[in-house]
């Protein structure tokens, strides 16, 4: 089972857990992975997110400030002694024969194509064939729901009609940055570790958690919740033919939680794993994981990359960077790996290549796994979207996620149909307008958005009509709120969408204490004696829509009297800004990630994404409920009441959801789309195929 199948997903980044950070306007493939960092790529595409940052630093949430900076290597002392696992507080594990005599709950093991199957049994059978399909143009609902039914069909059970000797070309919004799943800092790094990685915890299309049947022979929860034991399959190789084993997840677990100045991968400690209390390997084949609380969340954090111990276990002692030495440079450079497919080659600012890898699926001579239904995957990096979509007309690749004008205008035509066809479908992403609310320091309220009256003057100032039919052509659907309808925590009594109302706008600026008290035709207020107009800087990405929404905001306050300066700025700068808050509003999108707690990172005080300075005790004490709520109903109860809070304060101006635009070479069949695309669940991409008598 891919790696991609158990990490959740953000586009900011990292592997483990969460959501992602969206440049306004941009769209692009994140990986299962759920950590955050935001990439490159997520500018480069346009408006999906990839999901919501990894959880709330502890420390930052203390003390309100933000999380401690990343230490620098090349700043770092080499000579510090390297100590595995030395972040971790001592633990005696107690022996197999005590843990056997607690009560044990049996966990959810399944294979995640036969879950899709199964759930697929209650969807209407297609109307019509594949090579009907193949002929329509997506030009309607009713066509794209059957185009989505006719070519999601499954492979056949027991993969006959596969051509197995076909080659998949992907594209890719940015370059792989690293093959050490423990650096992934990029959407293309997800894609590697999907392709290459194997983890003993997944999640189905409906987000709902399993132990995947390929890595684990049982899966048991202590009745109190403290402990997971876990009985691993023995014929799983890493790609040098080494037995993998439950010491392979001890070793990782304890090299996450070592601290050492020249090893930086604080993103995937600051995902969960870091809620661990031990992982202890007690044979080969069982691992056992020791939880400092009964949280709803120890099973994703659980979702972390996983490292072949023979390889790192003697080299980071020697090298605690995984980077500097000759041994790890070759490591880098020819990874061991352990999913479906092993890496071929790489061409930096290029493309990628894995090849499917016998050893996965045969063991001793038999078959033990599904075989992976490509002989060979190649990655594309191209970051301009519109030589993208070129390659895609031309047969140079074979997917795209596709921007919203990219869907509407450019993908019409017999250019397009001649050898793909597109399908859209909802995604939990939602894009807004983030509203700084303190000075960048943090020691005072801005002064134009600390006041809520404010905030929620911005949001009825906006023209919303404007941006859905006009702007996104009809394509997504308006805000309501940080949830995405369709999902099991928004709340049953869901807030109304706003209809811009200028005059309510007035008010509550009236309200707030600014007025025109000059006549110049601009809102202003006395502050510390001096008379300050209402004027800001709106940051957003330099893509079109983005600046096109940008600018709409502007067109509608410069109606009431205020001025904000559009400013296009650079994906880089833009992150740096944010992180240091130093910016008034920003537009920005956040996609969600496998558990609405991650969300604890983006509007938890003191967090480290949360931008715009958003505090609320409220908020931060049902952010807690909610992780140590186990019943399903009550924690979406919670965190319904976290998304109407959130709503009554506004911290960002909620514009749209998103949804998903793809496009696909009509040699493929399988793709099923979820809450977080058509990739990121289990199968996600092993669905794909290409059927050996093609229509």
């Amino acid at each position: 089972m891919p790696a991609s199948s158990t990490f959740r997903s953000l586009l900011l980044l990292l592997p483990a857990c969460s959501l992602l950070w969206l440049t306004y306007g941009c769209s692009s493939e994140s990986t299962k992975t759920e950590k955050s960092v935001e990439t490159k790529e997520a500018q480069e595409a346009d408006a999906p997110a990839e999901s919501a940052p990894a959880e709330t630093s502890t420390a930052a949430a203390k003390d309100g400030g933000q999380p401690p900076a990343e230490p620098k290597a090349a700043d770092a002392d080499p000579n510090v002694p390297f100590v595995l696992g030395n972040a971790l507080q001592k633990f005696d594990p107690p022996s197999l024969e005590e843990l056997d005599k607690l009560s044990w709950k049996d966990g959810r093991i399944a294979d995640g194509m036969a879950l899709l199957r199964e759930e697929k049994k209650d969807e209407p059978a297609p109307t019509v064939t594949a090579e009907e399909a193949l002929k329509l143009r997506n030009d309607s609902p009713e066509n794209n729901a059957k185009i989505l039914s006719a070519l999601g069909v499954l492979q056949p059970e027991g993969g006959q009609g596969v051509e197995y000797d076909a080659k998949m070309v992907r594209h890719a919004g940015g370059d792989l940055t690293s093959t050490n799943p423990m650096f992934q800092s990029s959407v293309t790094d997800g894609e590697f570790a999907d392709l290459t990685g194997l983890a003993i915890m997944s999640f189905d299309r409906q987000l709902k958690n399993f132990a995947p049947k390929d890595v684990v022979v049982s899966w048991q929860t202590s009745e109190d919740g403290m402990i997971d034991r876990f009985v691993l399959r023995d014929d799983i190789t890493w790609s040098d033919g080494k037995p993998f084993t439950a010491y392979d997840v001890e070793f990782t677990f304890k090299l996450i939680m070592s601290d050492h100045p020249l090893l930086v991968i604080p993103a995937i400690r600051d995902s969960g794993t870091d809620k661990i209390k031990a992982i202890k390997a007690y044979d080969d084949h069982t691992v056992v994981i020791f939880h400092k609380d009964p949280l709803a969340t120890n099973v994703t954090n659980i979702n972390f990359p996983i490292l072949p111990q023979h390889i790192y276990e003697k080299s980071v002692a020697e090298d605690p960077s995984l980077k500097r030495s000759a041994y790890h440079t070759e490591q880098e450079a020819k990874p061991v790996t352990a999913g479906p497919y092993e890496y071929v080659s790489r061409k930096r600012g290029e493309e990628f290549v894995v090849s499917r890898r016998e050893s996965y699926y045969m063991h001793d001579g038999k078959q033990v796994r599904d075989k992976p239904n490509f002989a060979e995957v190649r990655v594309k990096t191209i970051e301009d979207m519109n030589t993208a979509l070129l390659a895609l007309k031309s047969g140079d690749i074979q997917q795209i996620e596709l921007r919203a004008e990219q869907w509407a205008d450019q993908t019409n035509g017999d250019d397009f149909y001649a050898k793909n066809t597109k399908v859209t479908a909802p995604e939990w992403t939602e894009f807004h307008i983030e509203w700084n609310e303190r000075t960048a320091d943090g020691k005072s309220p801005s002064v134009y958005f600390g006041d809520p009256r404010v905030r929620w003057a911005m949001t009825y100032a906006f023209d919303y009509d404007e941006l859905i039919n006009t702007i996104l052509r009809g394509l997504n659907k308006q805000g309501q709120g940080t949830f995405h309808p369709t999902a099991w925590m928004f709340p049953k009594n869901p807030p109304e969408k706003i209809k811009q109302s200028l005059d309510k706008a007035e008010d509550l600026l009236e309200e707030a204490g600014w007025t025109d008290s000059d006549g110049d035709g601009i809102r202003d207020k006395e502050i510390n004696g001096r008379l300050v107009p209402f004027e800001f800087q709106l940051m957003t990405s330099q893509t079109e829509t983005g600046i096109q929404t940008a600018t709409l905001m502007k067109e509608c306050l410069e109606q009431i009297g205020v001025v904000a300066n559009v400013k296009p700025t650079e994906f880089v700068v833009m992150q740096d800004k944010l992180l240091k808050h130093e910016f008034d509003a920003c537009l920005g999108g956040w996609g969600a990630g496998t558990d609405p707690s991650m969300q604890s990172n983006i509007y938890g005080t003191g967090a480290q994404r949360n931008y715009g300075q958003y505090s609320n005790p409220k908020v931060d004490e049902l952010f807690e409920q909610g992780l140590r709520e186990l019943d399903p109903a009550k924690r979406a109860e919670i965190y319904g009441k976290i998304h109407l809070q959130l709503w009554e304060d506004q911290p960002v101006t909620w514009l749209f959801y998103r949804n998903a635009f793809f496009g696909f070479n009509k040699s493929l069949r399988g793709y099923n789309f979820g809450a977080l695309g058509p990739f990121k669940y289990s199968p996600g991409f092993n669905s794909l195929y290409i059927p050996a008598a093609n229509p």
